[in-house]
């Protein structure tokens, strides 16, 4: 497994609770995969980079203020809410998985590295109530699907440099899918922000509250 030292190199500012929080990360993500199988074996080598870092990658696009409620759908094993509660610890993170066993691990890891801002629930995300100012995912399914479960979620209380919206993590050529979509969203490049070879295609989808 790589280290935390790619975050400490871009979030240069972390207090020494979240440095601490962010190297335990690594070794309870890899004890909770290995009851459980939350990504492959083989990504495990590179999980800082390819899992924490590109999760805040989010955090080059947006800084959460104190008191912003934020929804994770679809998070997985934690992902991007984990990384992204620990680097902003005044705002509070939900993270919505429909298979119980995922939050299971998450709930766990929230636990064990004390992050008092997350929770994480069993629940489809259609289902989740709630008014959040934004929703943040990782390339859980394509635009078009993904939209319609985060209808009614997003409040109109907006306090940020960006209106309420999504924040969605994805890679490749995302034209087709925006159009098909039929959303208007604001394309943010990673690679502008980390050198990594990794995110040389991936990037941040900004889609506004209507």
């Amino acid at each position: 497994m790589d280290s935390a030292d790619a975050i400490f190199h871009y979030f240069p500012n972390l207090s020494s609770t979240q440095k601490i929080q962010f190297e335990k990360l690594g070794p309870a993500f890899i004890d909770w995969n290995n009851k459980i199988n939350l990504i492959s074996r083989k990504d495990t080598e590179f999980f800082y980079e390819r899992h924490v870092l590109h999760s805040l990658a989010i955090a080059r696009v947006l800084d959460f203020l104190p008191g912003s409620e934020v929804l994770d759908i679809g998070t997985g094993g934690g992902f991007p809410g984990i990384p992204l509660a620990i680097l902003f610890p005044e705002a509070h993170f939900t993270l919505v998985d429909s298979i119980q066993k995922k939050i299971k691990a998450v709930n766990g890891m929230i636990e064990q590295l004390e992050i008092k801002n997350a929770i994480g629930i069993h629940a489809r995300a259609e289902k989740v109530k709630g008014s959040y100012d934004f929703i943040v995912s990782r390339a859980v399914t394509r635009l078009n699907r993904f939209i319609p479960w985060t209808r009614g979620k997003i409040n109109d209380n907006n306090r940020h440099g960006l209106k309420n919206g999504i924040l969605y993590l994805k890679g490749g050529a995302l034209n087709e899918e925006i159009a098909e979509a039929g959303v208007n969203a604001k394309i943010f490049e990673i690679s502008d922000h980390f050198n990594e070879l990794f995110f040389e295609t991936k990037k941040v989808v900004y889609i506004p509250l209507r």
